[in-house]
């Protein structure tokens, strides 16, 4: 196999095949453009719904589901989003049985070189751009040395769309937000995911920083100056962490097994110089589950974003926690996902008008991913959980629970909660 590197990172192409042009082309983003005046008074373009069409709603989500970027047997593949897609129609919880309840931004445009370069090297988004044509000769390159991150011809265009489906959930949720009280909760159903991404190149599955891009244009475009994000993927967010790590503006909140991949995001890891403190890293022990994680937020989350008193929350909702994921061994349920998504709503709500937004990271079992994703949807349009219909409680075992409170116990007193 051909290595490649440009900027410092490897790549090594390899061949594959490409299936299912349909769905792509179904998915790919419109151009509608509208023009609002952003806080800053300057007027940019804006890729929004109408106000007839989503302020009153409850829920508002994107899909770019990057069929292109496809690798055959890998966990991070094109089936993740169709597959959550499918079960919400099957579930009728799309638009076509919900009305204006649930809106599908489908007119959004994708993210610009600028807006990732918000958080990511320059030299990073042109190189990954020129390696394009490397990888339609080669037909699958790697961008990280060890591998698991790879790219193929369409990749820097459907990561630059992902990007852009958060993006414009910032401007349509931050617009309903000042005609109402309680704007829709939006729903970024994206890949290639993104907190994995560092700085300077990709990690972990991930290009872009989804999340960490989104949180930069809430702060130059909308002036939402205090960001808080919660990281509940089982996996720690490390590149939102590195992003973010000087910075007192940014609150990064990630709950993650201990001792899981990438290795990072220790509790002692709380934020340097004038971000000291503004990161909050809380390691679990495998087994956790539901029990740890409703204590968790009733005891972390929430005093944490009381002090910090955000004006936007958002969300790197990864639900490779669950019980049957097969990359991790948290056993976090369907019904654990709903719990959270509920109160991470009504946290927004109390806390900064209603302003949060969801950011699809992990999840690798095609079934708990749809389930737990569909109860998320639940949970947004305040309807009882269904969790009980697809958990089985057999599965589950005891939490261990005396290193679960000595965890909260540390990351408390370390932050004093």
């Amino acid at each position: 196999m051909e290595l490649l590197t440009f900027s410092g990172l490897a790549f090594t192409g390899i061949r594959c095949l490409y299936k299912h042009h349909s769905l792509l082309k179904k998915y790919m983003p419109k151009r509608n453009l509208f023009s609002i005046s952003c806080s800053y008074g300057d007027v940019v373009d804006l890729f929004v719904p109408s106000s007839a069409q989503v302020f009153d709603g409850k829920i508002i989500y994107c899909v770019a589901p990057a069929m292109g970027h496809n690798k055959d047997s890998h966990p991070e593949c094109h089936l993740r989003v169709p597959s959550i897609v499918g079960a919400l129609d099957n579930m009728k919880l799309t638009p076509k049985f919900r009305g204006s309840e649930i809106f599908e931004l489908q007119n959004f445009r994708p993210a610009t070189v600028d807006d990732i370069a918000s958080v990511h090297a320059k030299a990073y988004v042109v190189g990954l751009e020129k390696a394009m044509d490397q990888a339609s000769e080669q037909g699958l390159i790697f961008i990280e040395g060890s591998g698991p991150t790879y790219a193929t011809p369409t990749t820097f265009q459907d990561s630059l769309v992902a990007a852009g489906a958060g993006i414009s959930l910032v401007d349509s949720v931050v617009a309903a937000s000042k005609i109402g009280k309680d704007p829709p909760t939006g729903f970024a159903l994206i890949r290639p995911p993104g907190h994995h991404a560092v700085p300077k190149g990709p990690l972990g599955f991930c290009v872009f920083g989804n999340i960490a891009v989104a949180a930069r244009y809430a702060q130059r475009f909308h002036g939402l100056k205090r960001v808080f994000i919660i990281d509940f993927d089982v996996h720690h967010g490390n590149g939102t962490n590195d992003a973010f790590y000087d910075d007192p503006d940014v609150f990064f909140l990630s709950t993650h097994q201990d001792g899981s991949y990438p290795g990072t995001g220790k509790i002692d890891q709380i934020g340097n110089l004038n971000g000291e403190g503004a990161t909050l890293n809380l390691p679990l022990p495998g087994g956790s589950g539901d029990i740890a994680m409703r204590t968790v937020f009733d005891e972390v989350i929430v005093p944490c974003a009381q002090r910090f008193k955000p004006d936007i929350i958002l969300v790197s909702a990864g639900y490779d926690g669950h019980v049957l994921d097969p990359l991790a061994s948290l056993q976090f349920t369907t019904a654990t996902y709903y719990t959270l998504a509920s109160n991470i709503k009504q946290l927004a709500k109390d806390l900064c008008g209603g302003r949060c937004i969801f950011f699809l990271e992990g999840g690798y079992n095609l079934d708990s991913l749809s389930n737990s994703v569909a109860d998320t949807f639940r949970a947004f349009l305040d309807e009882p959980s269904l969790a009980s219909e697809v958990d089985n409680p057999d599965i589950l075992y005891e939490e261990p629970s005396s290193k679960v409170k000595q965890a909260i116990q540390r990351v408390k007193h370390i932050h004093s909660l």
